[in-house]
Protein backbone atom coordinates (compact mmCIF):
# COMPACT_ATOMS: atom_id res chain seq x y z
CA UNK A 1 0.00 0.00 0.00
CA UNK A 2 1.53 3.50 -0.92
CA UNK A 3 1.57 5.87 1.78
CA UNK A 4 -1.43 8.01 0.04
CA UNK A 5 -3.32 5.21 0.68
CA UNK A 6 -2.39 4.93 4.38
CA UNK A 7 -3.12 8.42 5.01
CA UNK A 8 -6.48 7.94 3.01
CA UNK A 9 -6.88 5.33 5.83
CA UNK A 10 -5.74 7.11 8.94
CA UNK A 11 -8.02 9.67 7.49
CA UNK A 12 -11.61 7.51 7.34
CA UNK A 13 -10.52 6.06 10.92
CA UNK A 14 -10.07 10.22 12.08
CA UNK A 15 -13.73 11.06 10.40
CA UNK A 16 -15.18 7.95 11.50
CA UNK A 17 -14.22 8.90 15.37
CA UNK A 18 -15.18 12.21 14.56
CA UNK A 19 -18.74 11.23 13.45
CA UNK A 20 -19.10 8.86 16.74
CA UNK A 21 -17.91 12.14 18.81
CA UNK A 22 -20.63 14.09 16.89
CA UNK A 23 -23.41 11.31 17.94
CA UNK A 24 -21.66 11.23 21.92
CA UNK A 25 -19.07 8.77 22.22
CA UNK A 26 -15.48 10.76 21.74
CA UNK A 27 -13.84 7.13 22.93
CA UNK A 28 -12.76 6.34 19.07
CA UNK A 29 -10.30 9.76 19.23
CA UNK A 30 -7.98 8.42 21.29
CA UNK A 31 -6.94 5.76 18.84
CA UNK A 32 -6.71 7.72 15.67
CA UNK A 33 -4.31 10.53 17.37
CA UNK A 34 -0.72 10.25 18.03
CA UNK A 35 1.10 10.04 21.68
CA UNK A 36 4.67 10.53 20.95
CA UNK A 37 5.97 14.20 20.33
CA UNK A 38 3.30 16.90 20.45
CA UNK A 39 -0.14 16.84 19.17
CA UNK A 40 -2.30 19.92 19.00
CA UNK A 41 -5.70 20.65 17.50
CA UNK A 42 -7.16 24.23 16.66
CA UNK A 43 -10.83 24.01 16.97
CA UNK A 44 -13.81 25.32 14.74
CA UNK A 45 -14.79 27.02 18.61
CA UNK A 46 -11.11 28.92 18.42
CA UNK A 47 -8.42 27.86 20.87
CA UNK A 48 -5.59 25.88 20.61
CA UNK A 49 -5.26 22.29 22.56
CA UNK A 50 -1.78 21.00 22.85
CA UNK A 51 -0.62 17.49 24.25
CA UNK A 52 -2.51 14.38 23.81
CA UNK A 53 -4.31 14.58 27.02
CA UNK A 54 -5.76 18.00 26.36
CA UNK A 55 -6.74 17.30 22.50
CA UNK A 56 -8.83 14.47 23.92
CA UNK A 57 -9.86 15.73 26.58
CA UNK A 58 -11.63 18.55 24.18
CA UNK A 59 -13.10 16.02 21.75
CA UNK A 60 -14.76 14.31 24.89
CA UNK A 61 -16.49 17.39 26.13
CA UNK A 62 -18.01 18.52 22.97
CA UNK A 63 -18.86 15.00 23.26
CA UNK A 64 -20.86 15.37 25.94
CA UNK A 65 -23.47 18.20 24.34
CA UNK A 66 -23.11 17.01 20.96
CA UNK A 67 -26.73 15.34 19.40
CA UNK A 68 -25.68 13.96 16.60
CA UNK A 69 -24.97 15.19 12.65
CA UNK A 70 -22.42 14.16 10.00
CA UNK A 71 -18.88 15.92 8.89
CA UNK A 72 -17.16 14.28 6.12
CA UNK A 73 -14.23 15.48 4.08
CA UNK A 74 -14.53 17.01 0.32
CA UNK A 75 -11.80 18.12 -1.78
CA UNK A 76 -9.08 16.18 -0.36
CA UNK A 77 -5.43 16.90 -1.11
CA UNK A 78 -2.39 14.93 0.41
CA UNK A 79 0.90 15.23 0.74
CA UNK A 80 2.82 12.64 2.09
CA UNK A 81 6.46 11.69 2.77
CA UNK A 82 8.05 9.04 4.60
CA UNK A 83 7.07 9.63 8.30
CA UNK A 84 4.93 12.72 8.09
CA UNK A 85 1.74 14.01 5.75
CA UNK A 86 -0.29 16.97 5.04
CA UNK A 87 -3.80 16.46 4.37
CA UNK A 88 -6.61 19.50 3.28
CA UNK A 89 -9.82 19.88 2.50
CA UNK A 90 -13.02 21.19 3.58
CA UNK A 91 -15.03 19.84 6.25
CA UNK A 92 -19.20 19.88 5.43
CA UNK A 93 -22.05 18.88 7.16
CA UNK A 94 -23.83 18.80 10.30
CA UNK A 95 -23.26 19.58 13.66
CA UNK A 96 -25.79 19.50 16.45
CA UNK A 97 -24.56 21.12 20.07
CA UNK A 98 -27.30 21.66 22.72
CA UNK A 99 -30.54 20.69 20.59
CA UNK A 100 -29.43 23.97 18.34
CA UNK A 101 -27.95 22.31 14.26
CA UNK A 102 -24.61 24.18 13.02
CA UNK A 103 -23.93 23.83 9.32
CA UNK A 104 -20.39 22.99 9.15
CA UNK A 105 -18.25 23.97 5.82
CA UNK A 106 -14.86 25.20 6.56
CA UNK A 107 -11.40 24.63 5.35
CA UNK A 108 -9.50 21.76 7.31
CA UNK A 109 -5.49 21.22 6.95
CA UNK A 110 -4.39 17.39 9.35
CA UNK A 111 -1.01 17.02 9.51
CA UNK A 112 -0.46 13.06 10.01
CA UNK A 113 3.04 11.15 11.69
CA UNK A 114 3.98 7.67 11.21
CA UNK A 115 4.35 5.97 14.92
CA UNK A 116 5.03 2.23 14.97
CA UNK A 117 4.65 1.84 11.51
CA UNK A 118 1.10 3.20 11.88
CA UNK A 119 -0.23 6.63 10.44
CA UNK A 120 -1.86 9.25 13.46
CA UNK A 121 -3.06 12.25 13.27
CA UNK A 122 -0.27 14.98 14.91
CA UNK A 123 -2.50 18.26 14.03
CA UNK A 124 -6.23 19.31 13.18
CA UNK A 125 -6.53 22.87 12.26
CA UNK A 126 -9.64 24.26 10.55
CA UNK A 127 -11.18 27.55 9.70
CA UNK A 128 -13.83 28.81 12.76
CA UNK A 129 -17.11 28.60 12.55
CA UNK A 130 -19.30 31.55 13.94
CA UNK A 131 -22.42 29.13 14.41
CA UNK A 132 -20.46 26.33 16.37
CA UNK A 133 -19.21 29.33 18.68
CA UNK A 134 -22.89 31.12 19.04
CA UNK A 135 -24.59 27.89 19.92
CA UNK A 136 -21.79 27.25 22.66
CA UNK A 137 -22.05 31.13 24.33
CA UNK A 138 -25.64 30.52 24.13
CA UNK A 139 -25.63 27.62 26.15
CA UNK A 140 -22.99 29.28 28.47
CA UNK A 141 -19.95 26.73 27.52
CA UNK A 142 -16.53 28.53 26.91
CA UNK A 143 -15.58 28.56 22.96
Amino acid sequence: MSAKNDICSASERFYAALNRMTNGDAAPMAHVWARGGSVSAQHPIGGRDAGYDTVIASFSKLAEIAGGGEIRLVDQSIDAGSDMAVESGVETGTLIIGGREAPIHHRVTNVYRRESGEWKLAHHHTDLSPALIEILNRLGEPA
